[in-house]
């Protein structure tokens, strides 16, 4: 039987280890690349980085060819909760149950140290296509699917939409569309990225971004749920916050069992697109099944 915390355990010490040696080459104490080490290391799921290397496995690449992308997807996502967390936007004093990077540090760090994650994650997928020159293409490829997915096009969009709507009430479509952006853009970008280096043909590919749409939402859902009902020790962050910001949420809109129905259904779905895959997509498999049962 597939043990999803052994290989979750093994890929993000391969994926930390990737991390620990890209800080190695950046100036040594500095407030700057401290702010950034805080908040990288805090403890997170390394949800996207796993699914990238997950995807090149699943198509019979390997997965540490993958390994700049993987880093770079959770330098941005690092970055991007940095800023979400400031007074400005959701104005949070815990992540991941430590002091925020504004409350560790100050507000003008913390957004200096989110810039420079963003950066750094550019440089880090550049210097995988200059180091190569036969593979060039492919990696000014992954920087394009990134670079959409994270920015107007994809994750900060949504994060407008959201902060937009505060003190309103979307629809379930708007809802879906905003979150589409804010979250789904960057897993599906993480699943496209991991097929590509790995040479993955058209259809593979056009499988596994069907497969993070779905994921992605179902992740979004889980997230609205443990907002309502989740555990903060678990969490290491409060709950309630979407009721205070007044948030169009899947609970607010549907209610809690209708949302954790469509949590299952989307993750249903997910795992039927896997069917065209072998035995090497079974760390995918466990995974879509691991976002709407995680408490946290």
């Amino acid at each position: 039987m597939f043990d999803l915390k052994l290989y979750i355990e093994q890929k993000r010490l391969q994926i930390n280890a990737a991390l620990e040696k890209i800080f190695q080459r950046l100036p040594a104490n500095e407030t700057l690349i401290e702010a950034m080490q805080y908040s990288l290391t805090a403890g997170g799921k390394r949800i996207r980085p796993v699914l990238c290397l997950g995807a090149a496995e699943a198509v019979g690449g390997k997965p540490e060819d993958a390994l700049p992308a993987a880093c770079a997807l959770e330098m941005i996502h690092t970055y991007s909760l940095i800023h979400d967390d400031l007074p400005a936007m959701d104005n949070d004093s815990l992540r991941r149950g430590k002091p925020t990077c504004h409350i560790a540090f100050n507000e003008a760090t913390a957004i200096l140290a989110g810039d420079a994650l963003l950066t750094l994650a550019f440089e880090v997928l550049s210097a995988a296509a200059a180091e190569h020159d036969e593979f060039a293409l492919k990696w000014l490829k992954v920087i394009q699917i990134i670079s959409m997915a994270a920015g107007c096009r994809g994750m900060i969009q949504g994060q407008m939409l959201d902060m937009a709507a505060e003190g309103g009430k979307l629809s379930v479509a708007e809802l879906e569309s905003m979150h589409a952006l804010k979250t789904g853009a960057l897993i599906e970008a993480s699943l496209h990225c991991g097929a590509l280096i790995a040479d993955a043909g058209p259809r593979e590919t056009h499988m596994l971004k069907n497969f993070a749409r779905d994921i992605g939402l179902a992740f979004q859902v889980t997230d609205d749920i443990l907002n309502v009902e989740g555990n903060p020790k678990l969490m290491g962050k409060a709950t309630g916050t979407d009721s205070r910001h007044e948030k169009s949420t899947y609970p607010a809109l549907l209610g809690l069992d209708a949302s954790k129905k469509l949590a299952r259904q989307l993750v249903r779905n997910a795992l039927q697109v896997l069917e065209n895959f072998d035995k090497k997509a079974e760390p995918l498999r466990a995974l879509a099944t691991y976002i709407i049962e995680r408490k946290r």
